[in-house]
Order: C-alpha cells, then sequence, then structure tokens
C-alpha cells in the first residue's frame, strides 16, 4: 500500500474502500517486483467499487541500456499483456530513477501501441537529466499520457516541467491543447509559497541532475534516504561506496526494480554493509524479502546470501513461493485492539494499521493527547521570513566586523 512491507489481504481491501470512499477515483497500482499476484486483492475492490485501476510495471535496468536476460524489450512486452489480461483501464511504465534512455523508450512505446489496447502512460523523473528527451521520444512513437509537474516544483528528482512541453508540441500534432499562460500564472502562484518547503530540496551537490544515476541507479526518493542515513552515522564521505554496494546487493538480493519499498529495503541493507560488513546486521525486511514475503524476485537470491540471511529467521529458512498475502495473517482485529479509543474510525485504524508506530503517535496528537513539538511544525511563511531576516541581520554583523 504505502508503507515499507507487504500486508495481509484485511488491510488492502479496506485501504482501497476507504480511498474510494474519500474521493479516490484512479488507483496506480504497482509492485516492487512486478510480481502481479500482488495486485490480486486490491484490483478486485477498486473494480467492484466502480473504480479506474491503471496496472504498472516498474521500469529496471541491469545493463547500461535496455537489454540483457531480465530487463529487456520481452520483459515489457509480456509484462504489459499480463496486465491488460487482469482487466486494467490503462497501463503505466514507471521509470522511478530516470534510467530510460529516449530511444528505448520509443521501442517500448511502438510495440505496446501496436500490441496493447488500452491506452499507456509515462512516468519519470529529472534525476539523470534525461525525462524530457524520454518524454519527446515516447510522444513521438505515439504514448497517450506523461507525468509533468508545475516548474517550481520540477526538475531535480522531480518530473519534467510542463510549460517547455506544451511550448514545444505547441500546433503540432500531439498538442494537448493547454493555455500556457494560464500554467505560467499557476507558476508564479507556486512561487509565493515554495519557500516553506526549500528545506527539503536536494541540496548535497551543485548540479541539479545527478548523472551518476545512470550508473547506480539510485531513484530520488531513495537517494534522499541514503545521504540521511549516512547524515545520522556522520558518514557521508562514504556514499560513494555505498553507491557501488547498492548495485552489488540489489544483485544478491535477486535484482529487485529500485522503487518503494524495495529500493529502500536495498538501500539500507547496503549501508549496513558498507558501514559494518557485509550481512553482519540484516534487516527484519530483508529477511521477509529473501523469504518470499515481498513476491518473486526477477532473479534468484544469491544461494550463500539467502542462507546467511536466513538463519535463524522465525518463519523458517526455506524460502516460499506462492502469493505473499497467502502466508501473512489479518491484520486488522489485533491492531483494532492495540490501538482501543485511539481508532476512532476505519480512517484511525488504517494509520495505526500500516504506520504502527508513528501512525499511533500522530494520533495521539491528532485528537489532543498529547502536544506537537516544534521540530514536527511545518513551516510558515511568516517563519521563513524571519529565517531569511536573521540571516540577513548575521551577514550584516560580519561584514561590518571584517570592515
Amino acid at each position: 500500500l504505502v508503507g515499507y512491507r507487504n500486508y495481509a489481504d484485511d488491510v488492502a481491501k479496506l485501504f482501497v474502500d476507504k480511498s474510494c470512499e474519500v474521493g479516490i477515483d484512479v488507483f496506480r497500482v504497482f509492485d516492487a517486483l512486478n510480481d502481479f499476484r500482488n495486485f490480486q486483492t486490491v484490483v478486485e475492490r477498486i473494480k467492484a467499487n466502480g473504480k479506474h485501476f491503471q496496472g504498472t510495471i516498474c521500469y529496471s535496468l541491469t545493463e547500461r541500456r535496455m537489454g540483457g536476460d531480465v530487463f529487456n524489450l520481452d520483459y515489457y512486452r509480456n509484462k504489459a499483456k499480463e496486465i491488460e489480461d487482469m482487466g486494467a483501464d490503462t497501463i503505466c511504465l514507471k521509470d522511478m530513477a530516470g534510467i530510460m534512455a529516449p530511444f528505448d523508450i520509443a521501442k517500448i512505446i511502438t510495440v505496446l501501441k501496436k500490441e496493447i489496447k488500452i491506452p499507456i502512460q509515462l512516468h519519470t523523473h529529472y534525476t539523470s537529466g534525461m525525462a524530457s528527451m524520454i518524454y519527446l521520444e515516447a510522444i513521438k512513437a505515439g504514448v497517450d499520457i506523461i507525468d509533468t509537474c508545475l516548474a517550481p516544483f520540477a526538475l531535480r528528482t522531480s518530473q519534467p516541467a510542463i510549460e517547455p512541453i506544451v511550448a514545444t508540441l505547441y500546433e503540432t500534432t500531439r498538442d494537448p491543447g493547454f493555455d500556457l499562460s494560464l500554467l505560467l500564472e499557476l507558476g508564479d502562484y507556486i512561487e509565493t509559497i515554495a519557500p516553506k518547503y526549500r528545506d527539503y530540496l536536494a541540496k548535497h551537490k551543485m548540479a541539479v541532475i545527478d548523472t551518476g544515476v545512470l550508473a547506480h541507479q539510485v531513484p530520488g526518493g531513495m537517494l534522499s534516504n541514503l545521504v540521511n542515513q549516512l547524515k545520522e552515522a556522520k558518514a557521508l564521505d562514504r556514499l560513494p561506496e555505498v553507491f557501488k554496494e547498492v548495485a552489488v546487493t540489489r544483485k544478491e538480493l535477486g535484482t529487485p526494480p529500485l522503487v518503494t519499498p524495495t529500493s529502500q529495503i536495498v538501500g539500507v541493507q547496503a549501508v549496513l554493509n558498507v558501514l559494518f560488513g557485509r550481512y553482519k546486521m540484516v534487516t527484519n525486511e530483508v529477511k521477509d524479502m529473501v523469504y518470499g514475503l515481498y513476491g518473486k524476485t526477477p532473479t534468484p537470491v544469491d544461494p550463500e546470501v539467502r542462507k546467511q540471511v536466513l538463519k535463524g529467521y522465525k518463519r523458517g529458512e526455506t524460502p516460499v513461493t506462492g502469493r505473499a498475502a497467502d502466508f501473512l495473517d489479518p491484520e486488522l482485529d489485533k491492531a483494532r485492539e492495540k490501538l482501543g479509543d485511539l481508532a476512532k474510525d476505519d480512517y484511525d485504524l488504517l494509520i495505526g494499521t500500516i504506520y504502527p508506530s508513528t501512525g499511533e503517535q500522530f494520533l495521539k496528537w491528532k485528537y489532543g493527547l498529547e502536544e506537537k513539538p516544534p521540530e514536527v511544525m511545518p513551516k510558515t511563511l511568516e517563519d521563513i521570513r524571519k529565517e531569511d531576516e536573521a540571516m540577513a541581520a548575521a551577514i550584516e554583523q560580519i561584514c561590518s566586523t571584517i570592515q
């Protein structure tokens, strides 16, 4: 759903039903391993609620370009057909790291438009700097929908800006018909509120793109987590080692696409391997994934790593091969009992179930049982103004001292 583990069927069903209830119409459903057996439960509820099921293929590579034994053209063709056969309304090809080569996506879209009857949507990130070229080649090949955003929140690890794309396609056969002046007006408005979020900008390097992703294939969300973990360990200087370790750890764990949650699972383990020695410390999530609780990995897990990781594992040392949720016990009754009066409705129940610790803390804040500490309060524009004034005053004082 929206966490870092697989959830029992009762949680997945309630999540979809409640999402529909509050107005979600389109569900982009993806599985980190592209094991579509994990779709089954939520797809049934999406269809039962009369909503739009968008089946997603997570794009990944083992080579610098599309190809090799795993993530080749046939892989994406077959996955798309599998999704269409499940009754999807649309297909999304999700490139979470921005590592598609423009000419490769042109090949994929050309093939899918010939063989797939439902619309195709493309999602990529600007991380590597290739995203606008990716979109242009996909548009020329006939893609139906692309994901963009307004300029103030574009580029870096976000999506390409919509404004240049609209200008590029103006008066062509693929002109989307958007009013550029209105988009510019919206961008100006966003600029007035964007300073509230400036602390979240990736500022660990000068460049607004990370060309290293073309080699290490680490997507933006995973990159920020790696940086934060190393900062906390006062080991940010070891980031290059972690990038190399990510590639090795990923291969050993079955070559999962690096998307939530497998990106975080592989990333955290890679950090632990660098800081403490290879597999000296192993997260519970890695144990679960190697055991099979996330589904089938694209390639087999390294036998020696599997043996080391599953030694003494509570569920056993022989991995399972069936649908992951079939091995999970229902969760809602236990969560309801644990949360007690803190869960006033099904929405609270889901929050407490999906996020056992942070969710429970949130509910205590929500109902005034505990006061929010200042560090978790969102910044306001007034806070930003005061920060800027304090910084300006400090600079002025330093300059006057130097003089």
